[in-house]
């Protein structure tokens, strides 16, 4: 199993204001970005065989309007009570259980490949040593204060640098792999 993080945040290190807007990141409602660049999105979406993303993060996306992965199998990871919308039930798989059990049940169903989002979600993938790849897109803003990506670990992570591309928009993607 092969777990993944895409994820952009702003040059101070957020991934959303405290309260989960992404106003600071453009085409953060649903319509992509103004200079239609897509930043490899597209590319490294096609690979991926289900997306894992957190509560929070699912009621986000269910803000964009049209459902954005009806091609994608996804796991919403929370320990509330299951909030799918009905019209979602066919997309979406609401569980409750430890990034190491999800990589174990998606294994077993013949996953190999899986996009991990949302701040909480990554923390937990990486506390436990999951995740394979990371992608981070840095957006040219300072928003002071949010929800950062990083969060308490067991133990330093050491990353190996793979590749950086710079973008006109001033985005700045870098790609790790934790060693």
């Amino acid at each position: 199993m092969q777990a993944y993080v895409f994820i952009a945040v702003s040059a101070d290190g957020f991934i959303a204001r405290k309260n989960g807007d992404l106003d600071w990141l453009p085409g953060s409602d649903g319509s992509g970005p103004e200079d239609g660049e897509d930043y490899g999105y597209k590319e490294f979406f096609a690979t991926i065989d289900t997306l894992v993303m957190g509560r929070h993060s699912f009621e986000k996306v269910l803000t964009f309007g049209e459902w954005p992965y009806k091609d994608k199998k996804v796991v919403v990871l929370s320990s509330k009570k299951d909030a799918t919308p009905q019209h979602l039930k066919e997309y979406v798989q609401w569980l409750n259980c430890s990034p190491p059990e999800l990589v174990k049940k998606l294994s077993s169903q013949g996953d190999s490949h899986i996009y991990v989002d949302g701040g909480k979600t990554i923390q937990g993938f990486l506390y436990h040593v999951l995740i394979n790849k990371i992608i981070l897109t840095r957006v040219p803003v300072l928003i002071g204060d949010g929800i950062p990506l990083f969060g308490p670990l067991a133990g330093d992570i050491k990353l190996k640098h793979i590749k950086t591309q710079d973008y006109p928009s001033g985005f700045v993607q870098t790609h790790y792999k934790p060693v």
